[in-house]
């Protein structure tokens, strides 16, 4: 059976959610120069991503969940994996218990960066996801699996799928992606048509 690997944020929503949440702070600005840095492989995606938790792990879980479950989704990418779950899997760097409310719309697993709640119900960080690790643990119960996504830390997981897809709807991707990429797509709908052909 075939597996499909979507990144999240930039390729399922329709917006970067860290600089999202950062708003609850007013940091929006701070954190998007951060998660710009990230995308394209100026700071790598493990230091990126542990300042960003430091500054975001402020906000109430609750609250990032309420603002997680308002996040825009690109509607035809999220129908493909409504339609097919069992195939479809979230590859995400993003914590565990901030994502709940997107995973739980779109019904499928999930490989993301790990937490445990301390006494105060705050999501302490455990593991920050490798992508490439992720794919390789989806090879070993499928044929073929085919990657999605844009930015820098999408690399890895291109490198170990079968097939990679840069996928520019929301930010046209980095040339690191697209550079070991099979296929390039700009549009919901052509990259859904492109996946069921696949």
């Amino acid at each position: 059976m075939k597996k499909f690997a979507f990144d999240l944020d930039g390729t399922v929503t329709k917006v970067e959610t860290l600089p999202l949440l950062a708003e609850e702070l007013d940091l929006s600005d701070e954190m998007k120069l951060l998660t710009d840095l990230t995308l394209s492989g100026k700071i790598p995606f493990e230091k990126s991503f542990r300042m960003r938790y430091l500054i975001l792990r402020n906000i109430p879980l609750k609250r990032i969940r309420e603002i997680m479950d308002g996040v825009e989704l690109d509607e035809e990418i999220a129908a493909f994996i409504r339609e097919n779950k069992k195939q479809c899997v979230i590859v995400t760097g993003n914590l565990d218990c901030w994502i709940e409310p997107i995973i739980a719309k779109l019904g499928c697993k999930n490989f993301s960066s790990t937490s445990e709640l301390d006494s105060k119900n705050n999501p302490v960080l455990k593991k920050i996801l490798n992508k490439g690790a992720a794919i390789r643990e989806l090879k070993k119960t499928s044929d073929k699996v085919i990657a999605v996504g844009e930015s820098f830390n999408d690399v890895p997981m291109f490198e170990e799928a079968n097939i990679s897809v840069a996928y520019g709807g929301v930010h046209k991707p980095v040339s690191a992606a697209i550079s070991v990429s099979d296929y390039v797509v700009f549009d919901g709908g052509a990259l859904c048509r492109l996946l069921e052909m696949l």
